[in-house]
């Protein structure tokens, strides 16, 4: 980039994430840098980079990408070499930079920490560390812990808004002492797509799951469910995996203990729109989201739940409080106790056999999205953010 280029730069979006990816998140940073950049004519989004893509490339409306490569296995090491990144890009704008969008910790320390810095920053808090990685990483200690929660605390405290996709999330942070007029609710959206071609090879009749793979995410317990179901015989399950199959054994030798193996679909890192076929394809979507402290303590704003109601397909959720933000029980599917296999299978067999009502909560579903949850409508809350700290 030329330095007339750089000069011009008032924008910047940073994300210690891949992008883009099949993941949700991906879709996520692409909608809200893409509101950033179209009010500020432009920017750089700095993310993670890897599996062939480009270290650096222009977009139409002058915007530039530029990704990390670095291939540091130790997951702290990598995200402090990553922080280092950030100001090293940061520095050549700081003159014309008028606000900065951070989307973690290990982006934003070095953002909100830049001496006599004359931009705003937006922080974007999806989860924190220093709950997730206890349930990701077991093996981090109290005291690097206690480290992460201090840092979060520093960008929380120097950041100008905090901008969270759910109510319990926004309490979460509020606990940890953020003030609630720097708290900005921007829910997650989804796009309500016309009908969608039927995948080549897809069952007759199908379950789904979308989404990654962590303990969190409950599939382990969706697996115990429809081992329940075995005598639907016709019924399949589909997941539609946002990470690589290798990160999916520990789930398949669960399926092959429960003798489920046979009758399961793995789809692995799929583009969004073949995700959207598989998903308006399902009789039922599931959401199993386990009742741990990151889905009710901290929170969380699942993607899939609101993905799933765009395509007109009920959902079978667990019943916890960042669920119930979007959805109603038995107005657009059915919520159940969370970590219940049993429940989860009764609930299911029940839409199952009453396809007729289980279409009538996927239309309403569907209805909901485009009243209340369109990226549309997130993206015009996004901008009054922006409005907010820079007017």
């Amino acid at each position: 980039m030329s330095d007339e280029a750089r000069a011009a730069v008032r924008a910047a979006y940073f994300a210690f994430d891949r992008f883009p990816s099949s993941k949700g998140s991906a879709v996520h940073i692409g909608h809200m840098a893409a509101e950033l950049f179209a009010r500020f004519d432009g920017g750089l989004l700095g993310v993670l980079g890897g599996g062939g893509l480009p270290r650096y490339q222009r977009e139409p409306g002058g915007v530039e990408i530029a990704r990390f490569g670095e291939q540091i296995p130790n997951l702290l090491d990598r995200a402090e070499a990553f922080s280092g990144w950030v100001a090293a890009h940061l520095e050549p704008h700081r003159a014309t930079l008028r606000i900065c969008h951070v989307r973690d910790p290990w982006s934003a320390l070095p953002v909100v920490t830049l001496p006599d810095r004359g931009y705003r920053v937006v922080y974007e808090v999806n989860g924190l560390p220093s709950v997730e990685l206890t349930h990701t990483r077991p093996s981090v200690t109290p005291a690097t812990l206690a480290k992460i929660a201090d840092l979060e605390r520093v960008c929380l405290d120097r950041a100008d808004a905090v901008v969270v996709p759910s109510r319990v999330i926004a309490s979460a942070l509020s606990r940890r002492g953020v003030p609630e007029t720097k708290l900005h609710l921007v829910p997650n959206g989804a796009d309500v797509r016309d009908t969608t071609a039927r995948p080549d090879g897809a069952p007759d009749r199908y379950l789904i799951y979308v989404g990654a793979l962590q303990p969190w995410q409950g599939v382990d317990v969706l697996l115990r469910a429809f081992a329940r179901l075995a005598d639907l015989t016709d019924l399949r399950l589909v997941i539609c995996s946002s990470v690589p199959e290798r990160r999916a054994r520990p789930l398949r030798r669960l399926a092959e203990r429960l003798g489920v193996a046979d009758r399961i679909v793995w789809r692995f890192t799929l583009p969004h729109p073949e995700v959207a076929a598989w998903l308006v394809g399902a009789a039922v979507s599931v959401a199993p989201l386990t009742g741990c402290a990151r889905n009710l303590d901290q929170g969380c704003a699942p993607l899939k739940i609101l993905e799933s109601m765009a395509a007109g397909v009920p959902v079978v959720a667990s019943d916890l409080p960042a669920v119930r933000e979007l959805m109603t029980d038995g107005e657009h599917g059915r919520l159940v106790p969370a970590d219940r296999p049993a429940e989860l299978a009764r609930a299911l067999r029940v839409l199952l056999e009453y396809p007729d009502a289980a279409r009538a909560m996927g239309d309403r579903g569907r209805k909901r999205v485009m009243a209340d949850f369109t990226w549309s409508a997130s993206r015009s809350r996004l901008a009054d953010v922006y409005d907010t700290v820079t007017l």
